[in-house]
C-alpha cells in the first residue's frame, strides 16, 4: 500500500484512538485536536475503520470507507463509535477500558471490481489482501482484509458477507453485484 503510516503516525493514531474510548467510557467531551501540531499524513482526509476487541473477541468495529474528513479526526470519531454506538453490542463501560484492545485500520480508495459471470467473482478477489464491499441496490456491507483470517474461502466470504447485507446468503451467485475492492494498512496497540 503506497503511502503508509510509518511507526510515530500510527502510535498517534493509536494515542487518539484510546483517549477518546477512554473519555467516551466517562461521558467526557473528546478534546479538540489541533491538526497544525500533528504530521501532515494525518491532517489529509483519510478513510478508517476502528476495531475494539476483548479477550480476541469483536466488541465493536466502525468506519467509513469515504475519506471526508482529516484522518486524526476520523480515527477519533470512530472510536468513540465503535465504543458507544455500535448496534450490535451494549456501550463499553469504564471498568473494561484496560481490557479493550485497539486497532485501526486506514484504507485505500475503494476501486470497482469488473466481472461478466458470478462465478467469477471468488476468482478475482485476493484473500488476506483485499477488503470487499458487496452492494445490491440500497443494501450494502464490507469486510476489512482482516476477515480473511476467519473466512479463508472466497466462496464463504461472499456468503457471509451477502448475509451481513441483509441478503441470502448466495445472493452472489444468482446475480452480478456491484463489487469494490480496497486494501488496508492495519495497526494496533
Amino acid at each position: 500500500m503506497a503511502g503508509e503510516l510509518n511507526q510515530l503516525e500510527q502510535e498517534i493514531l493509536l494515542k487518539i484512538a484510546r483517549e477518546a474510548l477512554i473519555k467516551s467510557t466517562q461521558n467526557q467531551t473528546l478534546p479538540e485536536i489541533n491538526l497544525d501540531d500533528l504530521p501532515t499524513s494525518l491532517q489529509v482526509n483519510g478513510a478508517s475503520f476502528v476495531t475494539l476487541t476483548k479477550d480476541d473477541h469483536l466488541r465493536g468495529c466502525i468506519g467509513t470507507l469515504e475519506a471526508y474528513q482529516p484522518l486524526a479526526l476520523d480515527v477519533q470519531e470512530h472510536a468513540l463509535a465503535a465504543a458507544q454506538q455500535d448496534p450490535r453490542f451494549p456501550r463499553v463501560r469504564f471498568e473494561e477500558v484496560e481490557q479493550i484492545k485497539i486497532e485501526v485500520s486506514v484504507l485505500t480508495p475503494k476501486i470497482p471490481l469488473e466481472y461478466k459471470m458470478p462465478e467469477e467473482l471468488p476468482e478475482k478477489i485476493r484473500p488476506k489482501i483485499d477488503g470487499v464491499v458487496l452492494q445490491d441496490g440500497f443494501r450494502k456491507a464490507t469486510f476489512l482484509p482482516q476477515v480473511w483470517d476467519q473466512l479463508e474461502e472466497p466462496e464463504a466470504f461472499l456468503s457471509h458477507l451477502c448475509a451481513k447485507m441483509g441478503a441470502p446468503s448466495n445472493l452472489w451467485q444468482k446475480k452480478l453485484l456491484t463489487v469494490y475492492t480496497y486494501q488496508v494498512q492495519e495497526f494496533q496497540e
